[in-house]
């Protein structure tokens, strides 16, 4: 587990900052569409080839290579043999030639086609030649005790988010969000990625398979406020396929083999990703899964708390998380859902700063069981 880097650093807030944040809250959707019945197989995803357009993303020491586009052949490569292995799979690009997308409309265009995943694939780039390897990344407020690490990681999310600076009005679209501006990244602390857990799993099998193929330094598994992911209504990860200022990193990007290669690596993930998310009756096995008796099903799950009485499914207490209550005589034990015991682990060290005495537990009806690693 050691790969798996997920960090919660609290920031300070200012009164204005949450202001527009509460501001922001209240005109999400309340939806629970990823629950619906139509949704119980993967059978859309949306591809987002980084950058484009105007904006050429990170590019090569000699100039004669783009990120904008290396993602576009990554991208097109990924969404080809998705669509060779899955005919039935809707396959959807953000962009599918050198045009200029903005952010918010990369999202956008996944929610309206009720994407199931958001595959957004980038290029890394830093001043020095030596870091090399790949990385992958979830929503989430980036942190790290080790200042260069952060320091590196906060510079990565101000490259990927700067675009917004080329876009008309980009105040009124991303509610006064300033990608200088490290107190904004207390937007993604308060906005809960109802998608999280699936994301993780997503992730867990892109940085697997990615270990595999010809830049296979895995540089870990991040949590990250990437606007690009702010607004997507699915798993949505974030791929960093590797370095265009490293010059081995760079031969394998520019050459067609490296390409289809890391391309493949991809595919492999999701096919992964995508037998499991079929396989199941709701991948993130909500609390509304029932068996055919009518009795509660066995689950997995992280136990938040247990009150003497039951509270409303949006009470603040749960932090915006999906709970399901367990009754247990006259108490209510509260337990997030986990698609897995692994999966639970992973899930519980990424929370339980925020649910302090919290751990995982094994739901069978009305039996909690707490779990040990």
């Amino acid at each position: 587990m050691e790969r798996y880097r997920i960090r919660i650093l609290p920031f300070p807030v200012r009164p204005s900052a949450m202001v527009a944040v509460c501001a922001f809250l209240m005109c999400l959707p309340l939806s629970r569409q990823a629950f619906a019945k139509d949704r119980l197989t993967l059978n859309t995803v949306v591809i987002d080839a980084g950058h484009g357009g105007k904006d050429a993303g990170c590019v090569s020491k000699d100039r004669k290579t783009y990120e904008k586009n290396l993602t576009l052949s990554l991208a097109k490569r990924l969404g080809e043999k998705i669509t060779k292995a899955y005919p039935d799979v809707k396959v959807i690009y953000t962009r599918s030639d050198d045009k200029y997308i903005a952010l918010s409309e990369r999202a956008e265009i996944a929610n309206r086609n009720n994407a199931n995943l958001f595959i957004s694939i980038h290029i890394n780039s830093v001043n020095a030649t030596s870091p090399h390897g790949f990385s992958t990344h979830i929503l989430g407020q980036s942190s790290d005790k080790n200042r260069d690490l952060f320091s590196y990681n906060m510079d990565v999310c101000r490259r990927e988010n700067s675009v917004i600076l080329m876009e008309e009005d980009y105040t009124t679209t991303y509610q006064g969000f300033d990608p200088n501006d490290p107190e904004s990244f207390i937007f993604f602390n308060l906005m809960q990625n109802a998608y999280y857990e699936q994301s993780l799993l997503f992730a867990a099998e892109v940085d697997e398979e990615m270990s595999k193929s010809p830049i296979s330094h895995s540089r870990g598994i991040w949590q990250d406020p990437f606007l690009v992911l702010w607004k997507t209504k699915m798993p949505a990860v974030l791929i960093e396929a590797g370095f265009i200022s490293n010059s081995s990193d760079l031969k394998t990007l520019r050459s067609a083999a490296g390409q289809d290669a890391i391309a493949q690596r991809l595919f492999n993930a999701f096919k992964s990703f995508k037998t499991k998310y079929d396989g199941s009756l709701d991948y993130a096995v909500t609390a509304s899964a029932r068996d055919e008796a009518g009795q509660q099903q066995s689950y997995y799950g992280i136990q938040i708390f247990a009150l003497g009485k039951r509270l409303p499914e949006d009470d603040s207490s749960f932090k915006g998380y999906d709970v399901e209550a367990v009754r247990s005589g006259t108490i209510y034990k509260y337990v997030i859902p986990a698609s897995s015991k692994d999966a639970a682990f992973i899930l519980h060290d990424s929370i339980k700063n925020r649910f302090p005495g919290s751990f995982v537990v094994k739901v069978d009806g009305s039996d909690v069981r707490r779990q040990a690693r």
